[in-house]
Parts: structure tokens; sequence; C-alpha cells
């Protein structure tokens, strides 16, 4: 229910010119009370030395987002089948030039890559640069910080943890 500015907001929350910030919102009988969204500076990232980088991008995509990660040197990347909707609302997809749809629910697919502080703005232009089509669908990009990594196998935590080396291709490289 949208309500005008009245002398009761003003008293309780001063002027009622539009803040960037803070919104009102009203449920029911229930007090007025500001809604304060999180911080939307455009250089703010949480302070972390790992991130991890969430990708929900259009399946067909994913071979050129993979490629030109690897070819940047990034080695750990998990993919996972997934489905839903935003924007598109769950209209049709398109893919090799014909639209399909089953149900309102479209396939996707989510990347999942752990890095270094360093490389964070690196990995999400490459992905940007390859999944991008212009359309609406494209996809998008979460970046959730990690406080930690843990390396099952031997147990090393942290950089040495994260560090991709001992796998397939330095044993190949050695020989």
């Amino acid at each position: 229910m949208p309500f005008a500015c009245s002398s009761l907001i003003r008293k309780r929350f001063g002027d009622c010119a539009p803040q960037r910030y803070v919104t009102l919102r009203r449920k029911g009988n229930a007090a007025i009370l500001p809604k304060v969204r999180a911080q939307s500076l455009p250089d703010y990232v949480p302070d972390s030395k790992f991130y991890k980088v969430e990708a929900i991008l259009r399946p067909w995509r994913v071979p050129q987002v993979s490629s030109a990660l690897l070819k940047m040197g990034i080695r750990g990347v998990t993919v996972s089948d997934a489905r839903g909707f935003g924007a598109q609302g769950g209209s049709k997809e398109r893919q090799g030039g014909s639209e399909f749809s089953e149900d309102n629910f479209v396939a996707k697919v989510k990347m999942e890559i752990v890095v270094r502080k360093d490389q964070v703005e690196a990995v999400i232009d490459k992905i940007i640069e390859e999944a991008r089509t212009g359309e609406i669908g494209d996809g998008k990009i979460f970046l959730i910080p990690v406080s930690d990594v843990i390396r099952v196998r031997t147990g090393e935590r942290g950089e040495q943890a994260e560090r991709m080396t001992g796998g397939r291709t330095d044993m190949l490289s050695a020989v």
C-alpha cells in the first residue's frame, strides 16, 4: 500500500525527500519502519583473502567461459546444472536460433570458482566477456567471501590449499 508523505512520517523520520539508502515499508497494522539497503558503493568488497565467484549462465556459454578461465590459469571450477528464472520470468530460452520452453523454469548452469582476492576482478571480467550475449537471460554473478580453504587430502589451509599444484598438469609437465 503506497503512502504519501504525512506529518506522522515527517515527525518520526524527518524530511520526506527521497533518500538513497532508506525506503519506508508498511505491512498491515505494523508500525512504519525504515528499511535500510545494504552497502551499495560500487567498489565495496567485504574483506577476505579468498572469494567464491558464483556465476549462473546459459548452458551453451559454459565451454567458452571455462576455456577462457583455463587460459588465464584458473583451474579449479565446479559446474552444476541449475533451473530457475529471473528477469526472463521463465519465458522461452533461445538456443541455436530456436525457442523452447517446458515449464516456467529455464535451464542454466552454475559455475563456482574460489580465487584469491587479487584474481577476483579478472575472473569476473572474463566471465562477463565470454558469457554476454546482450539479451535478457545472460545470467548473474555473485561474489561471496570465503573465510578459509582447506585441502582434504593433505590438510593444507589457506593459499597452499587454494593453489592448484600436484595435479595432472604438474605431473605431465615434470616428465
